[in-house]
């Protein structure tokens, strides 16, 4: 829905230009972007030439949180971007490329797509009722035609449908109700097979029934092995498809015996592994021309071997070609065919080597040329050219590393790296850059002396800076030009400091794999560091129930919900480093979430149980402290701690038909400039500024139609300060909240009737509500001008309750927002911003407090003192302003949560965004009103100065001779 036009008009006319988020010239000079995808898997990666006239290939995958990309594999650049989902997942997923064709297909829960392979736009989109199990290209069809066959488990049913490749119709389906769990679809040239595993959990055997690739019509069903031979389905290990031989291979629990048959075949084959080997992976071609030969990676916990096996065409078997030489140490092999030709590459920590699947001859071999210490590749693919009218042969491999990235090795060099670890964060926080030890302890020696000791003291560590004069004469001449240009000071091999505005902060990141990075933020997110923390098992994630920086010590305190605690330290300095000074141990208690308490060194986390019970308390933790935390039922509970010890002292229960869904408090830093809002005649409404606040957000759904319930809690005395009711909510949409100062704000998905009854509006929508003492102007309520007050303690009469006199009002948005977060300066000087991702449009908006005003006149035009006030009239649309996105152009996916710290500066306020992508920025909601901006001249304004020194200069001696002239005429 659109404003009127006057109404646009009057927003222009009111807002300032200091709501327009990012100028131009500003894009990539404050703000910093990661575009990335995800770590990529095994099976959904792969180079294919998106036309079938292209020499050159392009890198496509399937990440582990649910992005769809192609990327450049000469440069690492993201060509296009898809999220499958429309957020992060958990792996899973296909992605399938069918040979010679521009587009692929992807299937994801309950979906099947396709895509332009060169631009990434959608050819087609289905549904279905089942969940998509395994997805496969048909190379070979009666028509010339390229289709896709999708396997489903739909309530206990195997559906297999063909569809087409043009349009994504059905051409056929089949469906059988055995109640087999249906595992993989494979195809050769003629047939379908669907393969399944029958019997129970821990007693498999696999089912394998051949389908008529032209019908769909069943031809027949067998049954490979004997029941228990397979324990669960990651016992196979490989289906192929789209090979002249297609075969199943699947292993004992044991890791002892490797089965291998032919599809369509009954009768399998068996082959010894060694004693020690811990896993097995199996590489095989995936086009109809390529021989039927595969390679077995066997994994022991000293180092790997490889093993060739070639199928006769003519006969099915199996026979073992030759075996690579056991090498110590990691390693990953990958597959590439060109034509008939099967080459397989293997990457270790030293080298990179190449080999045809015809014999053990090394094709080429490049060792590894790498700033890292070690690399270890977990797995890759690879694409194998050989030279024209030469027997020499190139290669370019993309491994995933142990450490999260994503690199490209062209014939042994390290070409890109991509640090797509970053996805995936779960939490992050600003801390600022140390300073060093010893100046702290310094200044923190001359605070406890006399006078006129700590003046001496001053002066003689002056003295001492001297000896770093030389260094920063040589750097003014750089300094001066970077600053006259508008250009940056080179930071290499530059000490880690802070500077003068604030900027220049550190954001430590912890993702749901394990691992840590520090970035710059005053650096373009410049990664400094990386640690690994966890090595979790597959499937496992790392959640993190709590954060917490010290800025004065650099150390940065996470607590996960495993009872983990893991201490990182900055360490000041030329050299960057990460410590992980503690870990909890395995098998803790878990952890619900984190409280931070005040305590004798200064603020620190302490885990919170399942069972809301504070844990790990300490004898320096300060008295009178109220933590609120969740009890095991919906409830919340108030702990007053005192000497050490926890009592609970509210409980607040909501009823059966309500479950919390956010809660919201005010930042730790949330300053406050004034405690009044002066209005247009120079009156004055007080702030309602407790800090013992707390926004709660409940969905009752008992009713056909789903409400929002939000409560203001004090959370020393658990009482209910304020609630409101909202009707039409849809609780599956975002449902966030955010506070700060006296207001707070939350945003969900409903539909409001207006009062004649008659209509209704429908649509995202954010409710703010401001906080006043009173609702008279000059008026400081019942608490008057008393000094202290007390959540506990009686008021003077019964029923004088200082509640908080509340001004609402919604407004529809026309789009979705989630991950709320609130502008912070250091003094609240500046005016606020509402910080908020666009899922739909792929860009992190700043929504000025000024339009989100509860107090906006109503059905009429604002009186002159409301307009002085800086009031315009009430419309319920707010348009999304693509000046107020601070992301301009830039497409920024997958963002979870977004933080905000102050800067030194009053007007800016520092921005993090992470999920998938990450981003970060500099916000200035009242413009730059104390520094200078980026776009100021200094050139002209130097160069008029010098112009002005010279003309001074030139006409002075004239003026003077003038002067003299005209005394020497004067009459005496």
């Amino acid at each position: 829905m659109h404003l009127p036009t006057q109404l646009s008009a009057l927003l222009l006319v009111a807002l300032p230009s200091a709501v327009r988020a990012v100028f131009q010239d500003e894009v990539g000079h404050i703000d910093y972007h990661y575009e990335l995808l995800g770590l990529p898997q095994r099976e959904t990666t792969f180079f294919h030439k998106p036309r079938r006239d292209d020499k050159a290939s392009l890198l496509y995958t399937l990440s582990d949180v649910g992005v769809l990309g192609a990327v450049n594999p000469s440069s690492g650049a993201v060509l296009w971007r898809q999220l499958l989902n429309g957020t992060i997942t958990d792996g899973g997923g296909f992605l399938r490329a069918g040979e010679g064709q521009n587009w692929l297909a992807s299937a994801y829960g309950q979906s099947v797509h396709a895509w332009d392979a060169v631009n990434g736009r959608n050819k087609f989109w289905m549904d279905f009722a089942g969940e998509v199990k395994d997805l496969e290209v048909m190379e070979m069809t009666e028509n010339n035609r390229k289709d896709i066959l999708a396997l489903f488990d739909e309530n206990e049913s195997t559906v297999l449908r063909r569809l087409s490749g043009n349009d994504g119709r059905v051409v056929w389906e089949y469906k059988e109700t055995s109640g087999d769990v249906p595992l993989q679809v494979s195809t050769n040239v003629e047939k379908a097979f669907v393969i399944s595993l029958r019997g129970s959990a821990g007693a498999y055997n696999i089912k394998v029934t051949i389908l008529d690739a032209l019908s769909g019509k069943r031809e027949d069903e067998l049954v490979l092995g004997t029941k228990a031979d397979v324990h669960d389905k990651d016992d196979v290990i490989l289906v192929g498809a789209n090979s002249a031989a297609p075969i199943i291979a699947w292993t004992d629990d044991t890791r002892q015996q490797l089965r291998v048959s032919v599809l369509g075949q009954k009768t399998r084959q068996e082959f010894a592994l060694s004693a020690d080997t811990i896993s097995v992976e199996i590489h095989a071609p995936h086009i109809v021309q390529s021989q039927p030969h595969f390679l077995v990676h066997s994994k022991t916990s000293t180092g790997h071997t490889a093993e060739v096996y070639h199928v006769d065409l003519r006969t099915n078997v199996i026979t073992k070609a030759y075996q690579l030489p056991f090498t110590s140490g990691p390693g990953a092999f990958s597959t590439s065919s060109n034509g008939a030709n099967v080459y397989f590459t293997r990457i270790t920590d030293e080298e990179l080597v190449i080999f045809s699947s015809i014999s053990d001859t090394v094709l080429g071999r490049w060792p590894l040329k790498t700033t890292e210490s070690r690399l270890v590749a977990l797995h890759g693919v690879s694409e194998v050219v050989k030279k024209a009218g030469t027997d020499s042969y190139a290669v370019r491999s993309a491994a995933v590393t142990d450490t999260d990235e994503w690199i490209l090795i062209r014939n042994g060099d390290v070409v890109w790296s991509r640090p797509e670890g970053l996805t995936g964060a779960v939490a992050a926080t600003f801390v600022e850059i140390p300073e060093s030890e010893n100046l702290a302890k310094t200044l923190e020696q001359e605070a406890h002396s006399n006078p006129l000791e700590a003046y001496i003291h001053r002066v003689k560590r002056h003295l001492e800076d001297l000896q770093y004069l030389p260094t920063y004469l040589n750097n003014i001449p750089t300094r001066l030009m970077s600053s006259i240009l508008g250009t940056e000071v080179s930071s290499h091999d530059v000490k880690l400091a802070r500077d003068s505005f604030g900027f220049h902060k550190l954001v430590v990141l912890a993702t749901r794999r394990g691992m840590i990075y520090v970035l710059d933020a005053g650096d373009h997110g410049k990664i400094l560091a990386s640690k690994r923390v966890f090595d979790l098992p597959k499937g496992q994630k790392w959640a993190i129930a709590g954060i917490k920086a010290d800025d004065s010590t650099g150390i940065v305190t996470i607590l996960g919900t495993n009872n983990d605690e893991t201490i990182v330290k900055i360490l000041p300095g030329t050299s960057f480093n990460i410590e992980v000074l503690s870990k909890g141990p395995e098998g803790s208690p878990a952890t619900q979430s984190a409280a931070l308490l005040n305590t004798v060194s200064g603020p620190r986390l302490f885990p919170v149980g399942s069972d809301g019970e504070l844990q790990g308390l300490t004898s320096d933790i300060l008295p009178n402290q109220v933590a609120v935390v969740r009890g095991s039922d919906r409830e919340l509970k108030g702990v007053a701690i005192a000497d050490g010890k926890q009592t609970v002292s509210w409980t607040f229960v909501l009823p059966k038909s309500q479950r919390i869904v956010d809660i919201a408090a005010r930042p730790s830093h949330d300053a406050v400039a004034s405690i009044g809002r002066v209005l247009g005649d120079r009156t004055v409404k007080y702030k309602y500024l407790n800090p013992n606040t707390l926004v709660v957000a409940a969905v009752d759904e008992s009713t056909k139609i789903p409400s929002l319930v939000i409560y203001l809690l004090d959370t020393v005395s658990g009482q209910i300060l304020a609630s409101s009711k909202h009707e039409g909510v849809d609780p599956s949409k975002h449902i966030e909240c955010a506070m700060a100062e006296n207001w707070f704000t939350c945003t969900y998905f409903g539909q409001y009737r207006l009062r004649d009854g008659a209509q209704s509006l429908k649509g995202y929508q954010i409710v703010v509500s401001d906080l006043y003492e009173t609702d008279k102007p000059n008026d400081r309520g019942v608490l008057g001008d008393a000094e202290n007050f007390s959540s506990l303690g009686p008021i003077d009469a019964p029923g004088d309750v200082p509640l908080p006199s509340v001004v609402s009002q919604t407004f529809i948005l026309s789009a979705p927002i989630s991950a709320l977060e609130v502008t912070q300066t250091r003094q609240g000087i500046t005016s606020r911003q509402v910080l908020a991702y666009l899922p739909e449009n792929h860009g992190i908006v700043g929504i000025p407090r000024m339009v989100l005003e509860p107090r906006r006149p109503v059905g009429r035009d604002p009186t002159a003192a409301e307009v002085e006030e800086g009031l315009i009239k009430y419309h319920p649309a707010i348009e999304i302003d693509p000046k107020s996105v601070h992301t301009h152009e830039r497409d920024v996916i997958g963002v979870q949560k977004i933080i905000a710290a102050p800067a030194v500066v009053e007007s800016t306020s520092l921005v993090f965004a992470y999920g998938i992508d990450v981003f970060g920025s500099r916000v200035a909601p009242s413009f730059l009103f104390d520094i200078l901006g980026k776009g100021f001249n200094k050139v002209t304004l130097i160069g008029t100065v010098l112009a002005i020194t010279a003309g001074v200069m030139i006409l002075s001696p004239m003026v003077r001779r003038k002067q003299i002239n005209a005394l020497w005429g004067a009459p005496m």
